[in-house]
């Protein structure tokens, strides 16, 4: 079992090694030119000298080879640096954990409503196959699996924000700005894990144990919570992590829809200003947060899965 974590966390250093080198490639793949960018902002209405580009490139580090440019870059984040935003003038660390700190809380409430609509309707799906409740579920469930978030966003806008007036559209600034953004990234993960823990279920209650519990007269309700739920939740708890990681990274076009100042509307920001350092930094918090929390449910799912665990012991 020992080794099957430690295994998991050898991995770590070298997924963040290569995704920071292919971050620190990103300017010669995309073409583009931080320098003329940030000068182009500027001076809006004329182009920049080649002289002037050629200085700030100078002062900033871009005239030297790629690879002296990663090593250097790489040096900085080690010891916490990650460089100061190009557009801005202002750490880049700062602006990141800003942002994560925003995308977390976006992302843990998202959870939270998931896992809290989810699980109920899962479990009473399951204790029904076939009957109408469970086929509302079914049909919920794809529903909420088909419908981007590109729009319902926008729908949900013009609902409770324009034509009933209940809630804020956009921006960030009390807790009524977090029900729309978290309604919409909630409807996603509603799906999928009603599905995952109707099918746990089903499988749970198919069980010789289960059914030996049955017929010894025990009550469904009793049975379920006190033999079935527990076995049934494993497949929730190791998935829990994994989408909690892909919220994080992933709620870009919600946070940009409704002006949710999180990490993924600060790498939006940061591309479009061609801003090097705070693509640089947004990037590698996102691939640390995934990459951490993935591995954090793959050694979760060792300790909960007793197979898992025997197999660590015979290799």
């Amino acid at each position: 079992m020992y080794r099957i974590v430690l295994r998991r966390l050898l991995i770590i250093p070298f997924i963040v090694a290569v995704v920071s080198l292919l971050i620190s490639l990103s300017p010669l793949v995309s073409g583009i030119d931080p320098a003329t960018a940030v000068l182009q902002a500027q001076v809006l209405d004329r182009q920049p000298t080649p002289e002037a580009v050629e200085r700030l490139k100078s002062d900033l580090g871009l005239d030297r080879p790629l690879l002296a440019q990663y090593a250097a870059w790489l040096g900085r984040v080690a010891r916490g640096d990650m460089g100061t935003s190009y557009m801005a003038r202002a750490p880049v660390s700062d602006t990141v954990l800003n942002g994560l700190k925003v995308s977390a809380i976006l992302s843990v409430v998202t959870l939270a409503i998931s896992l809290t609509i989810a699980l109920p309707a899962g479990i009473l799906a399951a204790m029904r196959p076939g009957t109408l409740l469970d086929t509302t579920v079914a049909f919920t469930s794809q529903l909420g699996v088909v419908v981007p978030s590109y729009v319902l966003a926008p729908a949900l806008i013009l609902l409770f924000g324009v034509y009933l007036g209940w809630l804020p559209s956009a921006g960030w600034r009390g807790p009524l700005y977090l029900i729309l953004p978290c309604l919409t990234l909630a409807t996603g993960p509603t799906a999928f894990f009603a599905q995952v823990v109707r099918a746990s279920m089903l499988e749970v209650l198919s069980m010789d144990y289960i059914r030996t519990a049955r017929a010894k007269g025990l009550k469904e309700t009793l049975l379920v919570r006190r033999h079935a739920l527990r076995n049934a939740l494993i497949p929730v708890v190791t998935l829990s992590s994994m989408w909690l990681a892909g919220l994080i990274g992933g709620a870009l076009i919600v946070e940009v829809i409704f002006s949710v100042p999180g990490i993924g509307r600060v790498l939006f920001d940061a591309i479009n200003a061609s801003d090097m350092p705070l693509i640089q930094g947004s990037l590698m918090m996102i691939v640390a947060i995934s990459v951490l929390l993935n591995t954090a449910t793959d050694i979760a799912y060792v300790f909960l899965n007793p197979a898992i665990r025997l197999e660590g012991r015979s290799t």
